[in-house]
């Protein structure tokens, strides 16, 4: 599970794999390609492929220090996977969106794709250290190898993959390898799959080993809940408040989840993980 060998793996695998964003490679796809609506997240509405407002010519963002305070709280917590250099610097050839109508639709298609297929490289990196899931291990590197396959494909082959297929099949071994590895710390752990958990009580609660897939956790209370061992794929955190939560062993849990909750310093993460800026008693760059 997740031990210091583990961790370094990881890591190194997903640096490998460019799995972590690179801004300045990129030419600012998050900013275009995707749509928003006004809310909690976004302070206006903004169609697909639409640059928004606050991108300047040199495609940084005018209000990049200032995110969460003038409403753009979701673009703070937005995580590519690293799916905006690899389409613009591999699949696009350093080739830029603006150059024409053409061009731009077939970036922002192939950065949906690429996107989808970098979080699951993400997750499947995690899973090959799963101890408990070792039956699932060869399956899980051919998963692992055909993904980055296709990761690497053309723009035109890119846009031609059934991707959403393909992530049915990954996600059914990320799901044994998960129940595997959450049933060593009991036989049958909870099971709070897409549950609706929007502003509940879960403080102190013991939820190790739980299953938390897809599960509505907005604005929950989660201070000092134990969430070691707790599958979190796709959970959305979002307000959910972790102060004091442990979350230092729970399975497949991104930094997108995690700047998008809240927390504080006893709040325990997975060490490939930051502890977000705007987390109580947090400081640093």
């Amino acid at each position: 599970m997740h031990n210091d060998r583990g961790n370094r793996r990881v890591e190194a695998e997903r640096r490998r794999l460019g799995l972590y964003p690179e801004c300045g490679e990129c030419v600012a796809l998050c900013c275009v390609a995707p749509a928003f609506a006004a809310s909690a997240d976004f302070a206006i509405d903004k169609d697909a492929g639409q640059p928004c407002p606050n991108l300047q010519a040199d495609f940084r963002c005018g209000i990049h220090e200032r995110l969460r305070e003038t409403g753009f709280a979701g673009c703070a917590a937005y995580d590519c996977f690293g799916a905006g250099q690899k389409v613009a610097q591999v699949t696009l050839h350093g080739t830029d969106w603006r150059r024409d109508q053409r061009t731009a639709k077939r970036m922002f298609t192939a950065f949906a794709s690429m996107r989808q297929l970098h979080e699951v490289l993400w997750y499947v990196t995690e899973a090959l250290t799963l101890d408990p899931a070792r039956e699932l291990h060869a399956s899980l590197r051919e998963a692992l190898d055909s993904t980055e396959r296709m990761t690497r494909s053309s723009a035109a082959s890119l846009l031609g993959l059934d991707v959403t297929a393909h992530l049915q099949r990954v996600n059914a071994l990320l799901l044994g390898a998960s129940d595997l590895t959450r049933r060593t710390l009991r036989p049958s752990p909870p099971d709070h799959r897409a549950a609706d958990l929007v502003g509940a009580d879960l403080r102190a609660e013991d939820l190790r080993g739980a299953s938390l897939r897809g599960a509505l956790l907005v604005g929950a209370d989660l201070r000092a809940a134990d969430l070691r061992l707790a599958d979190l794929t796709g959970a959305d955190l979002r307000g959910a408040d972790l102060s004091g939560a442990d979350l230092s062993m729970s399975l497949f849990l991104s930094q997108a989840q995690v700047e998008s909750a809240m927390g504080d310093r006893a709040t325990r993460l997975p060490p490939w993980l930051a502890r977000p800026r705007h987390w109580s008693g947090t400081t640093g760059p």
